[in-house]
């Protein structure tokens, strides 16, 4: 509540600011360029997921880097290698989805989230996952795979453990 009086002029003027205000002001924005970065995080994962992830129209754009750091390879093996790049996609895109996930809900001000973090952030990790290999199912050009979303979790169970290892 903002408390005013009127000065000897007639205008009125703030006296003082109850804290709570300040302070609730401070709660809704604590975590905001965390919580941010999560969820753009997540639209990326489900950018990916489209068509526009397919492995034809993403391996061109790895061709040359693969032929580049695996010089004498035969197309077949680049294919290869590239599947190899890929799962490694799934397990490092959702470690970091882990380690946003994870620094949300540790430095949340509501106790039950910041108490049970590590549940919490497994649970996004667990429904994004679901939810992008659902998604790939409904696509032509796309898989929708349950080892994709056991890799994905392995991902970011791992990254919540080691978080969990720094953050005690």
């Amino acid at each position: 509540m903002i408390d005013s009086s009127v000065t000897a002029s007639g205008l009125t003027s703030v006296i003082s600011v109850e804290p709570s205000l300040i302070h609730m002001d401070y709660l809704l924005f604590e975590n905001f360029w965390l919580c941010l970065l999560l969820i753009i995080w997540i639209g990326g994962i489900f950018y990916l997921s489209s068509s526009k992830g397919s492995v034809s129209r993403t391996f061109p754009y790895f061709a040359p880097v693969l032929r580049f750091l695996l010089p004498g390879s035969d197309a077949v093996a680049l294919r290869k290698d590239y599947l190899v790049v890929r799962k490694l996609g799934h397990f490092f895109g959702y470690g970091i989805l882990a380690l946003l996930a994870s620094g949300v809900f540790y430095n949340s001000s509501m106790p039950s989230l910041a108490k049970f973090w590590y549940l919490f952030a497994f649970l996004i990790v667990v429904v994004t996952a679901a939810l992008d290999e659902a998604r790939q199912s409904f696509y032509e050009d796309r898989v929708g795979s349950l080892s994709d979303v056991a890799l994905d979790c392995l991902g970011g169970l791992s990254m919540i453990t080691l978080f969990w290892i720094i953050a005690k």
